[in-house]
Parts: structure tokens; C-alpha cells; sequence
């Protein structure tokens, strides 16, 4: 029987108290969260000195004991309402709450997924070795790990779309540094810094002991992705933003958009370490998800709103869409120009280019494609490898002119 919201029934004070308190937290463990036995006793003690009288004050209690970072507050917060209702019946609707999660009419709760895994506890453990399937030849087969860096994103199943993500997430991005403006004090510098050589021989009273050296910073550029979120991109948008996520939380001075019918700036939304955090945020700021697409308007507007905000010190650009503009093309020559002149490096991700007799008929391509400096394409794990590479240091940059 659940017990009432503003209490909680406890059997057995002392030991059932301890048991369920060890069973939530490692419930948090499975989840995700960093918690071990230090953080389940100084629960168990905070909750024995507190009471467990009203439900608010246990809460209260164990946030302050198990939390210890603010972006880990909403997975608590789940947690808690899940398991402390009763746990075995919490443990019985864990598979519903998987197939619930999945239902489009309601977006499923930030963490929701790690948490009804967890709560059906750990995978069974695999068949001794005298029952295992006995070994087949795969000399002349592709393991399962190429075949996946080849695959489609459009073409994947679910199982598959959630092992590319990973691979993903274990993308690193390197971008070759450039030389800024500033200097830092060098004792092997190529230039002197006379004002510092000053500086300190004012403090010997103008006896000059040794000679000041300075060398210019290197400093990688602004990376900028400018995504398509249409309905003909949402496939590929959903795997790529996976992508960014891991480059934003990598990196500095890196700007996310999302366009359809409008630009978003979802930058901020994508700076929280929670996968799954962030793009419940991201779904929440974007209503033109799978829409349609104006590619000339959204690129006319970040070159007036953002333009100069994002694209100093030589920004790279990563422009990504197929170029289908619901608008036949109308205005994007000249907005993609600009765009293109206002930055170092502006590489078109198109996943049409996975055909091998793509040809440019489409209005909206033909207008784009004389003004960027790379036209690649993005449609599978390989793919993004290859951008990966072309962006680090010593990569290729195949300009068109």
C-alpha cells in the first residue's frame, strides 16, 4: 500500500530504515550518480537525527546528504518520488515506465530512462561456460563495430541509434590553434618585452639584470554549428546534436543553433553535463521541431543578430542541412556570402551527399553551394570521423573557390 505524501511508513525504525535508505542510494549509484557507503551512512544519520515524521523533512534530509552538485537535483528528485512510494511496486512498473517513456504525446522526465533500468536492477548474468552457443567462423564477415560506422543514422534501429551515440560521445575534437593579438612572458620568446625588461630593472634601480622575453598565444577559433531541425534533418538532427553536446561540454567559445522555420540559440541549453537534461531544455525552447524550412531567413538573421557576437578570431563554421528551403532559394546566395566572408571556415555538412550520383538540382543547393569553402558529407559514424579529422590540427581543407 502507498503510504500517504506527508509521511512515511516505516516497519521497523531501525533496521528496515537502513535497508531502504542502502537500497536508494544504490539506486542513485546505478543512475548515475557519485555515491558510495561514506554518503549511504551520512544519510542513514541525517535521516535518524531528522525524523521520518514528514515525508518533506526525509527529502530534505537525504538531498542534503547525497547531492552534492546542482545539475544532480532533478534525478534525485525522480528518484526519490519513485522509490520511496513502495519499492517493490516501483520495481514491477519499471517496464512500463521504459514503453511509457517512449510514447510522443508525453516527453519522458529528465533521467526517467536511467532510472527504470536501475530500478530493474542488474542484467542476469551470462550462461556457464558449458552452456554457451558454440563459435562460428566470421573470417569473411564485418564485425558489428564497422558495420556500424558505415550505417545510415536514417537507417538505424533504436538499438543501434543508442551504440552510435556513445561512439559518438567518445569523439574527441581538436581544432588547429591560431595566433591572437595577445602576448604571454616567455624566457624563450622570439620577441623582447621591453615594458617588462623596464618594470624590472626599476626595481634594481635601473640596472638592467636581464632581458624580457614574450611569445605570441595560440588560441583554437570559435566553433559555430548552424543545424537544419526540418522534417527532412530531424533523423540526423537528433544524432548529431549528441555530437555538439560533447563538443560544448569539451570545449570553449563554441555556439550551438537550431534552425526550421526560426534560429535558436540553444548554447546555454547544451552546456549541462546531463545528456538528458540538456535536451529536455533544448525540446522545451525549440516548437519547430520536424517542420518546415527556411534556410535563407534563419541564415539572414544570425548574420544580423549574431553574426558579430560568435564569429571573431577567425570562427569555423559547420553549417548543417540538406538544402531543401521550402522557399526555392530565395535570398540564400547572398546570406550564405556573407556568412562566408565573416568567417574563416565554413564547411557544409549535407547527409545527401551519401548518394553517389548527388547531383545539385534543388534551387536551395545551387545558391549555397558557390559560397562555402567544404561540402561534406554527415550521414554516418564514418562520416563524422571524417570531419574530426579534416578540423584537427594538420587536417585537409578542400576550399572551393
Amino acid at each position: 500500500m502507498i503510504p500517504p505524501r506527508d509521511a512515511l511508513a516505516v516497519p521497523e525504525p531501525a533496521a528496515a530504515l537502513g535497508a531502504n535508505i542502502l537500497g536508494f542510494v544504490r539506486l542513485l549509484r546505478r543512475a548515475g550518480m557519485p555515491v558510495g557507503p561514506g554518503e549511504a551512512l551520512l544519510a542513514a544519520e541525517a535521516v535518524s537525527v531528522a525524523g521520518v515524521e514528514e515525508r518533506a523533512v526525509v527529502k530534505a534530509a537525504l538531498r542534503a546528504t547525497l547531492v552534492r552538485r546542482h545539475d544532480q537535483s532533478l534525478l534525485f528528485d525522480a528518484a526519490f518520488d519513485l522509490f520511496w512510494r513502495d519499492p517493490e511496486r516501483a520495481r514491477a512498473g519499471a517496464a512500463l515506465a521504459l514503453t511509457e517513456a517512449q510514447r510522443p504525446e508525453e516527453k519522458p522526465r529528465a533521467g526517467g530512462r536511467r532510472l527504470a533500468e536501475a530500478m530493474a536492477g542488474p542484467r542476469p548474468p551470462p550462461p556457464p561456460p558449458g552452456e554457451e552457443k558454440p563459435l562460428h567462423d566470421a573470417a569473411m564477415t564485418v564485425s558489428d563495430r564497422e558495420a556500424l560506422q558505415r550505417m545510415d543514422f536514417e537507417a538505424m534501429s533504436a538499438e543501434q541509434i543508442a551504440a552510435a551515440k556513445r561512439e559518438i560521445r567518445r569523439l574527441a575534437l581538436r581544432l588547429e590553434t591560431r595566433p591572437t593579438r595577445r602576448f604571454r612572458r616567455d624566457p624563450a620568446g622570439p620577441r623582447v618585452d621591453l615594458r617588462a625588461t623596464l618594470r624590472e630593472a626599476s626595481r634594481t634601480g635601473g640596472e638592467i639584470a636581464g632581458i624580457a622575453r614574450r611569445r605570441r598565444v595560440r588560441r583554437a577559433p570559435p566553433l559555430v554549428a548552424i543545424c537544419d531541425i526540418s522534417g527532412s534533418m530531424s533523423r540526423y538532427a537528433q544524432v548529431l546534436l549528441h555530437f555538439l553536446h560533447a563538443v560544448v561540454n569539451e570545449r570553449d567559445r563554441v555556439h550551438c543553433f537550431l534552425f526550421g522555420t526560426r534560429l535558436t540559440n540553444i548554447t546555454r541549453q547544451l552546456r549541462h553535463k546531463d545528456p538528458e537534461i540538456a535536451f529536455e531544455m533544448v525540446g522545451h525552447m525549440v516548437p519547430d521541431w520536424s517542420g518546415g524550412t527556411r534556410i535563407g531567413e534563419a541564415l539572414e538573421e544570425f548574420n544580423h543578430r549574431w553574426g558579430r557576437r560568435v564569429l571573431g578570431q577567425g570562427a569555423v563554421v559547420l553549417l548543417i542541412t540538406d538544402g531543401l528551403d521550402r522557399e526555392g532559394g530565395l535570398g540564400l546566395a547572398e546570406a550564405t556570402e556573407r556568412l562566408r566572408r565573416s568567417c574563416r571556415r565554413l564547411i557544409w555538412l549535407n547527409p545527401l551527399l551519401r548518394y553517389a550520383g548527388f547531383e545539385p538540382r534543388s534551387q536551395g543547393i545551387r545558391a549555397m553551394l558557390p559560397h562555402v569553402h567544404e561540402f561534406r558529407p554527415v550521414h554516418n559514424l564514418e562520416s563524422l570521423r571524417d570531419l574530426v579529422a579534416a578540423l584537427a590540427p594538420g587536417g585537409s581543407e578542400e576550399r572551393r573557390r
